[in-house]
Parts: structure tokens; C-alpha cells; sequence
């Protein structure tokens, strides 16, 4: 408590003192002149105003001293309220300058040292200057004369005030009604302008104005403008609990009525499991948490089902469009938990390499840790089959610790499956997306769609053309199915995307996504993941152990190298599950002790290999070059073959080549003749000869620029008699003047001819930046020289 602090209720001047001490005290102050030096007590929070009796705490050592000052003198003492209320010990530049000397009825000091004190406004003083500050504030006042003249401007004012003041009053300010009859007892402007003053809900500063203010006139106007501020905030709040009041009667009147309706029916025997549903699809729809536009159109079909026959043919679909309504997570969310470390140890606990496309990931949860609603491009994972994309989703929905959604899009050409069926159609449901999300319980679930590039369109509609709102971030915030045909917020879901090509998905689609490359694994990469994971998963699938089978890393190391050549590990893992099976057999049988699988061992169980590692060709041999083609599942070597024959200057192509790739073919032959006699050929060579370029493995359709020079190099070797050297192989489109341009896939190239055991590789020197990407290991254990003319290439593949 501190001085200034109010302890019971104010009293007017007129009313008439209980004690007789108190009435004595006041008859001889009025009869005692008021000095000019008086002790001086600062008020916080508090502005006393003359004429009113008002009990005050005193608690600082310097007030109890002027107190004690003034009692044993003439009971008068200066009270001026301090600028600043937590100011605890102020001097003379703290207080106002204008304040009220007061007469002290009573004192009454308590057992902690501090008192209380009942005082009186006598008149309003001002400081003149302050003679002392220890033990206790002296100052030197003057008396603030007042005119007291009721002319009919101040009496006017004087109505309106008070009769502000009892609207205050009716508006619900607690003014108790005794102060209603004091304030209009009142005759004096000014006094009444301080009485209200003191009972309206200002800042000090406020009514330290209205005191500083002299002429009663200019006191009257500025309380009036006080109090109707007060009566403005007073009707706003009345206005708002009005409305609240009504809202609340008329949901109170409506279950009242329908509980009565609910008793009526019950006590005549009409009241059915009918409405007995009807309220609990009431319940489910409040309960639900959808938007008031959602719930508006819910209530009206509910209303309409209300008022249906039961035997109508529609009431079936009602209920199932209430039932997703209403079922749907509209405001349930799964609790988001992100700690990059922990994510981090997830990433690597599931996967083995994929170091680039781990950060990418880490770098997108960072980002949508620092923001409260990222609303960031949708993420594309792209590469072939077996490298983990899918599972790559799964650690990312278990890092954020939320559900996780898989969809698959192979095959998918209805837009209804996106979208939905129009209620109209007979067994319409929402579409996939909407479905999923009403599985998860959840609006925040991290939602993979797989094999995007397979999407297909026809007289049905474009589905990748009803994706485009799905996956783009600034529209999916009120994605709407045709079914439900009102809109679901989308932009909580983190979307995830595979692909093996880019190729086929539309380009606005493609826009829409961020596209993250997964490479395929090196040799030492799929160990690792074999020993790691593949083993110990068949394993337990089959009901072995260590201590029954072991495959060790030399048996890996020619399955990986003989019996399986791809991008991924899904082979791997077929064929690790195949000895499983032959040995969970024998062990069935009554084997006992383990068995080990060895490279010598290892045809045993898989039969001859199906891949010859290293390279083809035994010899360097004339018109066969080796080159670098990437395709779904990775990476490829290829040998192209070139072969003469006498005729006149025939070119055929074999081995079902696309259009670009027998373009590259007819550009290697006009290269060739156009620089015949620089690269010591007869220039007369297309007039005896007939050329055949011929690409194995027919059955598969191959196409693309890539393998450009590789052509011209088997040709150019046929026609010199040159061998080629069969450690090297290269990549690279050719033009007609020789020069050699960048291609794509490189990456996935150069782990192919790692794979060969090429020495050597010749790429476009506009390529040589993307060599950056490849495993160090890859690098140093090959040589990759960047060629930009056909001239660098021969030089080097030519012996």
C-alpha cells in the first residue's frame, strides 16, 4: 500500500461527520487561518480535490514525519501528487506544482510503523518554493483563489454534467446512489466539477488538469468532455453485451424448444432413432470444427434430411455427405516436433549415401522450422527405380513427427480421381486427395504422390491438369473436390512427388515443383546398404539368423557385379532373398549348423552369372566404340558398332534407333566426309562404300544426341583401320563442324563405366562442372578428360 491509496469510501462536505472529535476538528479549522509554510505530503495515483473527506494509507518515513508535523501543529497539511508513481523517495522536480492543503480529522498509527489518516480539502495551493526536504518536505504555498458565481452558462453546465453523471450511472459504472445525491445537492460549479471528477475513471494527469484549472466554467467543460468519452465507451460495451446476450438467448431458446419438442414427442410415442440421428449429426457437425461457411451449407442438408421421408431414395446420399462433412480434420493437426539432429540421424539411420539429397532435405526442414507457415515449393524426387525416394518420404513424415500418406499415380487418367464425383452421379465419393487426408485424421500429414511422370490423360479428362491446384502452394489453401463442393484447406500438407523422367510431366506442373535428383549407388554404396539393411531384412523375413546364414562381402560383391546391374537395390534385394529361400529350406530339412555363402560358392544358389563385369571386348578391335547411355533405371554401357561394304555410299541404321539418335548417326557421317582427308580417308569413300552402324540389345528402343561421337569414332575407325582402345569409353553430341556439346545424365554415366571398369572417359567440356557431383572414390579411380573437338577425341581413342 502507499500513500494515496484509498481505504473507504469518499465523503462529501456536507455531509455531516459520525464523531464528535471529527466535527469539533473541523469547526476549528475553519476559524484558523491557513499559513503560508506548510509540511507537504506526495500522493501516488491519487489527485484530492477540496471539499472531500478521504481516509489515506501512509506508509514513507518522510510522510509519517509531516504527518506527525502537521498534528501537533495546526492539523494542516500540503497534499501534491508525484509526476511518476514508482518514483519511491521524490524531490521537488517530481511533484506537481498545483495540489490542495488539507485539514487532518484523524490519525491512527499501526503496529508496523506506518498510519492512516483522515483527511479534508480545505482549498487548492500552489508551491511557491520548497524550503526543506529532511526529515520531512517543507514548502512555502499561496492559496489558488476561486470564484464561486453560478451565472445560466454554468448553471446549464451544471445540469448536463449531473445529468451525465446518473447516465454514467444507469450505463452500469458502479457510482453508488448516495454519490448520485451529493453530486446533484451540490450548487457551486466548481465544487461539483471536482466531485465528479474525482469519481470518473481518469488518468492523473487528467485530473491534475481539471485541478490546475481555475475559472469553474473551464472546469465544468473539461469534466463534461471526460465524461462523455467515459459515456461512449459505456454505450459501446452495452452494445456488445447486448449482442452477446441476444446471440446467447436465441441458442438457448432453440435447444429449449427442441428439447420440448423432444418430450412432446416422447410422451405421444411418435419420437424415432430418426431424430435421435438427426441430433447426433447435429453434434458431430459442431464438433467438427469446419469453417461457418461449411457448417451453414451442413445445417441446411441436415435440415433438408430432417424434413425428408425416410423410405426417399436421397437420405442414403445425405447421410454419406454428411458423413465425410463432418468427418473430414478441419482443425486437427498432428503436434509438429522438428530437430534438425534428430532428422538428420533419422536420414542416415534409414539411408546409406545420398549425401547431397540429405542436405537438401535438412535444408528445406530448417527453413520450415523458422517459418510459422511455410508455404515453400512442393519437392520432386526424381531417379530411377530402388534408390529410395519412397522411403526417403517415410523418414522425413517420421522427422517431423507427422503422418505420412502414399498415393500412387501410375496408371491414373480419370481427373475424378482427383477431384471427385459430382453428387449427382450414383456412388459418388470425393477424390483421392480428400480421401486420404480424411484416413490420416490429420490436416498436416506429409502426403507422397508416386510415380507423377506416369499419369496419363484421355476422354476422361487431364488429371496432372486437376494437380496443378493441388501442388501449387498459393491455391490449395481452399482446394475444392467436385463431391464436397465446398473448399478444404490444403496448405497445411506437405506434398512430396516421385518421378523416374521429367520428360512426360507437363511443364506448368513442373514448374510448380522442386525437383531433387537421386543418383544411382555406387559399387561400395550398395555393399554398404546390402550389409546394412538388405541382409538383415531378409533375414528376418525368412525366420533366419546370423547364426544360420552368412553372405559375405565377396558374395555380395558378385552379386553386385554379376547378377544384378542397375540405378537402385531392388534387385539386390531379390536376389539375397532367393538364397534365403534355398537356405530356409535346408534348414527346414534338418541342416544343421550355418551356412556360408562365398564367390565360390555363389552359382550354387543363382546359377552362371548374368552380366559380365569389366570390360567387353578381350582386344582393342577396328569399329567398335564404347559409349555411356543413361536410361530409367541409371546409367548404361553400349558398344556401337561400324562395318563397310562395297556399294555406293548407302547408311544404314539398326538396333530400333529414335529419330534424334539417327540424326546424331547422319551428322558423324557428314563430319567424316566433309574432313575425309585431314583423317586419312579416301574422300571418294561414299561412292565404293556402303556404311552400316549397328547399336546392340535391338529389342530396346534407344534415342538422344548423347551418343554422337561415339558413332563418328567407330566410323572413323572402320574407314582408317584404326582400332579403338577398348579401356575408354565417351559421351557427347557432335556437330557438323566437329565440335562436341554437353549432355545430360552424366552423373549417371560415369557410375555406369565405373561399374565397366573404364579407365577412361571422354565428356564435353561444357560438362566438366557436373563432374563435381560424382563420388570422390569415382573420380579418383578414373580418368575424366573433357574434348571439345572431334580432333581431342580421336587423338585419344585412336591407337
Amino acid at each position: 500500500m502507499f500513500e494515496g491509496e484509498v481505504l473507504g469510501k469518499i465523503i462529501s462536505r456536507p455531509t455531516p461527520l459520525a464523531r464528535k472529535d471529527v466535527a469539533l476538528m473541523s469547526s476549528l479549522d475553519e476559524q484558523n487561518h491557513i499559513p503560508d509554510v506548510l509540511p507537504l505530503i506526495p500522493l501516488r495515483d491519487l489527485i484530492l480535490f477540496p471539499n472531500l473527506v478521504v481516509p489515506l494509507f501512509v506508509g514513507r518515513e518522510r510522510s509519517i514525519n509531516a504527518l506527525e508535523e502537521a498534528m501537533r501543529n495546526e492539523h494542516l497539511v500540503a497534499l501534491v501528487t508525484q509526476k511518476a508513481a514508482e518514483t519511491q523517495d521524490p524531490g521537488p522536480g517530481d511533484i506537481y506544482e498545483i495540489g490542495c492543503v488539507v485539514t487532518v480529522l484523524q490519525e491512527l498509527k499501526l503496529p508496523d510503523g506506518t498510519a492512516k489518516a483522515l483527511v479534508e480539502g480545505k482549498q487548492r495551493i500552489r508551491i511557491v518554493e520548497f524550503l526543506q526536504t529532511d526529515p520531512y518536505l517543507k514548502v512555502r504555498v499561496e492559496l489558488v483563489d476561486e470564484e464561486e458565481h453560478a451565472d445560466l452558462e454554468a448553471e446549464a453546465l451544471m445540469r448536463n454534467l449531473i445529468t451525465d453523471f446518473e447516465q454514467a450511472s444507469q450505463l452500469g459504472k458502479p457510482i453508488p446512489q448516495e454519490v448520485l445525491g451529493a453530486a446533484a445537492a451540490i450548487d457551486e460549479p466548481g465544487r461539483l466539477a471536482d466531485f465528479v471528477t474525482f469519481h470518473l475513471s481518469l488518468k492523473v494527469d487528467e485530473k491534475q488538469e481539471i485541478l490546475e484549472a481555475v475559472d469553474p466554467k473551464v472546469r465544468l467543460r473539461k469534466t463534461t468532455e471526460y465524461l462523455r468519452k467515459e459515456l461512449e465507451i459505456l454505450e459501446l460495451g452495452s452494445r456488445i453485451q447486448n449482442r452477446v446476450k441476444e446471440s446467447m438467448s436465441k441458442t438457448q431458446r432453440e435447444y429449449f424448444l427442441r428439447e420440448q419438442l423432444k418430450a412432446i414427442q416422447q410422451e405421444l410415442g411418435v419420437y424415432d432413432e430418426t431424430q435421435a440421428e438427426i441430433e447426433e449429426y447435429r453434434e458431430k457437425i459442431r464438433l467438427s470444427g469446419m469453417p461457418e461457411d461449411v457448417e451453414e451449407k451442413a445445417l441446411k442438408e441436415l435440415s433438408r434430411l430432417e424434413k425428408m421421408p425416410q423410405a426417399a431414395a436421397e437420405t442414403g446420399v445425405i447421410r454419406t455427405y454428411l458423413d465425410w462433412l463432418s468427418g473430414l480434420p478441419w482443425q486437427i493437426e498432428d503436434e509438429e516436433k522438428l530437430n534438425l539432429i534428430e532428422a538428420q540421424t533419422i536420414l542416415d539411420e534409414d539411408h546409406y549415401g545420398l549425401e547431397k539429397v540429405k542436405e537438401r532435405v535438412l535444408e528445406y526442414l530448417a527453413v520450415h522450422k523458422l517459418t510459422d507457415h511455410m508455404r515453400g515449393p512442393i519437392l520432386c524426387f526424381v531417379g530411377p527405380p530402388g534408390v529410395g525416394k519412397t522411403s526417403i518420404g517415410r523418414s522425413i513424415a517420421r522427422a517431423l513427427n507427422r503422418k505420412f500418406i502414399r498415393m500412387s499415380l501410375g496408371g491414373v487418367r480419370d481427373e475424378a480421381e482427383i477431384r471427385g464425383h459430382r453428387r449427382t452421379y450414383v456412388g459418388a465419393l470425393p477424390g483421392r486427395i480428400i480421401q486420404s487426408v480424411n484416413q490420416a485424421g490429420t490436416k498436416n500429414p506429409v502426403f507422397m504422390m508416386d510415380e507423377i511422370d506416369k499419369v496419363g490423360m484421355d476422354f476422361r479428362g487431364d488429371p496432372t491438369s486437376a494437380l496443378l491446384e493441388v501442388l501449387d502452394p498459393e491455391q490449395n489453401n481452399a482446394f475444392q473436390d467436385h463431391y464436397l463442393e465446398a473448399p478444404f484447406d490444403l496448405s497445411d500438407v506437405m506434398f512430396i512427388t516421385t518421378a523416374n523422367l521429367l520428360d512426360p510431366i507437363p511443364p506448368a506442373l513442373r514448374d510448380r515443383m522442386e525437383v531433387i535428383h537421386f543418383p544411382g549407388y555406387t559399387e561400395d554404396e550398395k555393399l554398404h546398404i546390402a550389409r546394412k539393411y538388405l541382409v538383415p531384412k531378409q533375414l528376418k523375413e525368412h525366420g533366419l539368423s546370423t547364426g544360420k546364414l552368412d553372405i559375405q562381402d565377396s558374395a555380395l560383391h558378385e552379386i553386385i557385379r554379376r547378377y544384378t546391374r542397375e540405378a537402385g537395390v531392388r534387385n539386390l534385394e531379390r536376389t539375397i532373398a532367393t538364397i534365403c529361400r534355398q537356405v530356409a529350406r535346408k534348414v527346414v530339412e534338418g541342416k544343421k549348423g550355418k551356412t556360408s555363402v562365398t564367390v565360390r560358392t555363389i552359382r550354387k544358389y543363382l546359377g552362371p552369372p548374368k552380366f559380365s563385369f569389366g570390360l567387353a571386348e578381350k582386344r582393342d578391335e577396328v569399329g567398335v566404340s564404347t559409349g555411356l547411355v543413361w536410361t530409367e533405371v541409371g546409367g548404361d554401357v553400349i558398344f556401337i558398332e561400324a562395318t563397310t561394304m562395297k556399294g555406293k555410299g548407302a547408311l544404314t541404321l539398326t538396333g530400333q534407333l529414335g529419330d534424334v539418335m539417327r540424326e546424331s548417326a547422319q551428322a558423324a557421317v557428314s563430319y567424316t566426309r566433309a574432313n575425309a582427308a585431314a583423317l586419312g580417308i579416301d574422300p571418294e569413300f561414299n561412292e565404293k562404300l556402303d556404311v552400316h552402324i549397328h547399336v546392340p540389345a535391338a529389342a530396346i528402343p534407344k534415342d538422344g544426341p548423347s551418343a554422337g561421337i561415339t558413332m563418328a569414332t567407330a566410323m572413323v575407325s572402320v574407314l582408317t583401320g584404326r582400332r579403338v582402345r577398348r579401356d575408354i569409353a565417351m559421351t557427347g553430341e557432335i556437330t557438323l563442324r566437329g565440335r562436341i556439346l554437353p549432355i545430360g545424365g552424366l552423373k549417371e554415366k560415369l557410375l555406369a563405366a565405373h561399374r565397366a571398369g573404364i579407365k577412361t572417359v571422354l565428356i564435353p567440356a561444357e560438362n566438366e562442372h557436373d563432374v563435381d557431383l560424382v563420388p570422390e572414390h569415382v573420380r579418383t579411380e578414373m580418368q575424366i578428360v573433357p574434348v571439345s573437338t572431334m580432333d581431342q577425341v580421336l587423338s585419344r581413342a585412336l591407337i
